[in-house]
């Protein structure tokens, strides 16, 4: 029997480089952004939950679970994983950011491959040239861990995957899945480069 994976799609951040727009709300060729990271992984994960901390109710409109940080104080992508981790009774967790429109669609599967080859917890993509560490498989089962890194007073991601058995999964046939948004220049070059 396959595992049971959900997703959940980080757009909890205070987007400063974005001039504080709401990342995944933000439009990108007619649709918002994190409607592009929804259609990539729909049919690769049973469910999808969104971390969010505003504008909670324009989320909901897309019709899956919204939740907010259990911490309130924007703590960064790990608080936004562990309140999903403790959401889901999935064998795995995908995590993505709201800002990669062009996720592979074959995402789960390769970092799924990656994880049972190596008998590992879980899985980080990289492009080829560096890891992308929002990008991720993993077992919720790892929650009581990021909450001991958290509670210790700890928040950078790396440090954390350095804990586990991580796998790097490379995407490096793909170089461009990974592209993210994060001011509006780069919205703008993404936008022409999906236009073309």
């Amino acid at each position: 029997m396959s595992p049971q994976i959900d997703a959940v799609i980080l757009a909890g951040g205070m987007a400063r480089r974005m001039g504080g727009n709401d990342k995944g709300l933000v439009e990108l060729n007619d649709q918002p952004m994190i409607k592009h990271a929804i259609d990539r992984i729909k049919p690769q994960v049973k469910q999808i939950l969104i971390n969010a901390n505003r504008n909670q109710n324009r989320y909901a409109e897309f019709g899956y679970p919204v939740l907010s940080d259990e911490d309130s104080g924007y703590l960064g992508p790990l608080a936004g994983m562990i309140t999903a981790m403790g959401q889901t009774q999935a064998d795995y967790l995908l995590v993505v950011p709201c800002d990669c429109p062009l996720l592979p669609t074959d995402l789960v599967q390769r970092m799924l491959a990656a994880i049972t080859a190596e008998d590992a917890e879980m899985a980080v993509a990289s492009d080829g040239k560096r890891e992308q560490p929002v990008v991720l498989l993993m077992k919720p089962a790892l929650r009581g861990s990021m909450k001991a890194f958290l509670d210790a007073g700890e928040r950078k991601i790396d440090f954390w995957y350095a804990k586990h058995h991580c796998v790097v999964c490379d995407f490096s046939d793909q170089p461009n899945a990974f592209v993210n948004v994060n001011t509006p220049e780069q919205k703008q070059q993404l936008s022409e480069a999906i236009a073309h």
